[in-house]
């Protein structure tokens, strides 16, 4: 695979649309409340039949402020009390769960996100894990990927030591931007100094990895200012690294109107970012992995990537496909069987659930066979730039050109544009076709066919 990435800003500006990041075909709109916990039950029995490994997503929902450019599902609050019967019911939750999954198979992956997960105390910590470990058959510190997201601005060098003692291996510090008056806009302020720290605790811990997440396109930023974040966030050497693009959608996120939009970068200044970043990055010695990811030629992504062994799922990339995922907390999403499935949105709608000792199910997506076929299709395109196309009809017993049809006309469009290059033994994404990657999987998705008004961000 060719690692490098062309700007292309005519072709950027023609194909800007809004588009899915793909952390799951179908997407997460497709959910439908007709699927509940009884789906979900069935298709554990048919995941327990087909065996295989676990993975498990924790989701905390509690911060103790808010960043204004924030999309997740969070709970802003200071009374740390308030996580006492949250945690109770996701105890709960766990027994629950782990009662319906064979005893014999081995969680090789496991994450806590938010929200904070450390807004939560150090015994409150070493609880969820215990709770965890007694019910759940988890892998030993070698063979697991155990991952936390970290807030810097709320853990010291004795939590970091914590998290390693109770089986965390792998860390995730939010950043964003050290330049003052960014961080002052997005009501995020952050020092280089407790930043850093955190990262020597981590290794000073024995955690095997650490990633750091940036953003850009907030407000105030230019080129420069971010080059200088991105200057101080090298010279620490992570592992990984995300660079997101901010999507400033006020009308769906409320918190988002705190934030001036006369402030935010105009698209040809976050194009600049995202093209001096890319530069920056890479003159560094990090791989472009697609999607805002960057990784050491070393790190695990990396290699997966280059043995076309990468995955994506609603963590980001992924190296782990052959788990089915568990989403446990308020929010949560899973990849069960052949399903999606969500949990309660509200802590009362989770809470009741439990109280009842009810799984908190309230939506998801049972895939069928097409499904299953164009969620191949995609998902090999994001994570490897290429499709063997024989692999794929003797796989999935069908004629490729005769199957998908309807996208051959958008194929040549990308073809006569520069941005990949396909025949009837493979498709090949070029540079210029990498920051693109989105459209070209829309060219696939059956469901983004049908509809015009979609809910997603730019693809850039």
């Amino acid at each position: 695979m060719e690692q490098s990435v062309t700007f292309d800003l005519d072709l950027i500006k023609r194909y800007d649309k809004a588009g899915p990041r793909y952390t799951s075909y179908p997407t997460a709109v497709e959910f439908n409340e007709n699927f509940n916990a009884k789906h979900y039950k069935e298709q554990i029995t048919l995941s327990n039949q087909r065996g295989g490994p676990l993975s498990l997503y924790f989701h905390i929902p509690f911060c103790d402020t808010v960043c204004f450019y924030c999309a997740c599902n969070k709970i802003i609050t200071k009374n740390r009390k308030h996580a006492e019967p949250y945690l109770a019911n996701l105890h709960k939750e766990i027994a629950l769960q782990a009662a319906l999954f064979g005893s014999d198979r081995v969680v090789e992956q496991l994450h806590w996100g938010g929200g904070t997960p450390t807004f939560i105390s150090h015994d409150q910590m070493r609880e969820l894990m215990a709770v965890t470990r007694e019910h759940f058959n988890l892998a030993d510190d070698d063979n697991g990927e155990f991952s936390i997201e970290i807030d810097p601005r709320e853990a010291s060098a004795e939590t970091i030591k914590v998290l390693r003692e109770i089986g965390f291996n792998r860390i995730s510090l939010g950043v964003q931007d050290f330049n003052p008056k960014v961080q002052k806009a997005v009501n995020r302020i952050q020092s280089e100094e407790e930043t850093f720290a955190v990262i020597d605790a981590a290794r000073a811990s024995g955690f095997r990895s650490v990633s750091l997440d940036l953003i850009y396109g907030l407000p105030h930023q230019t080129p420069d200012s971010f080059a200088e974040t991105l200057d101080k966030v090298i010279a620490v050497n992570p592992d990984r690294l995300s660079v997101f693009n901010y999507a400033h959608m006020p009308e769906r996120f409320k918190v988002q109107r705190q934030m001036n939009s006369e402030d935010m970068p105009k698209p040809e200044i976050k194009l600049e970012i995202l093209q001096r970043s890319i530069e920056q990055l890479t003159a560094a010695g990090y791989v472009y992995i697609g999607m805002d990811h960057f990784a050491k030629p070393e790190d695990e992504l990396a290699i997966a990537q280059r043995e076309n062994k990468l995955y994506r799922n609603f963590q980001g990339y992924s190296t782990h496909s052959e788990c089915d995922l568990i989403g446990l907390g308020v929010t949560s999403i899973g990849s069960v069987g052949n399903s999606y499935s969500q949990n309660q949105r509200t802590l009362e709608d989770y809470n009741n659930c439990l109280d009842n000792n009810e799984l908190p199910v309230f939506r998801g997506f049972e895939l069928n066979d097409d499904d299953k076929i164009r969620r191949v299709v995609i998902t090999r395109l994001i994570c490897h730039f290429s499709l063997d196309i024989k692999a794929v009809e003797q796989e999935l017993n069908i004629n490729f050109k005769e199957y998908f049809t309807d996208a051959y006309p958008q194929l040549e469009q990308f073809a006569s544009d520069g941005l990949l290059s396909f025949n009837d033994n493979e498709i090949s994404v070029l540079p210029a076709g990498h920051l693109l990657i989105r459209n070209i999987c829309m060219a696939f998705d059956f469901y983004i066919q049908q509809k015009t008004n979609q809910h997603f961000s730019k693809v850039i």
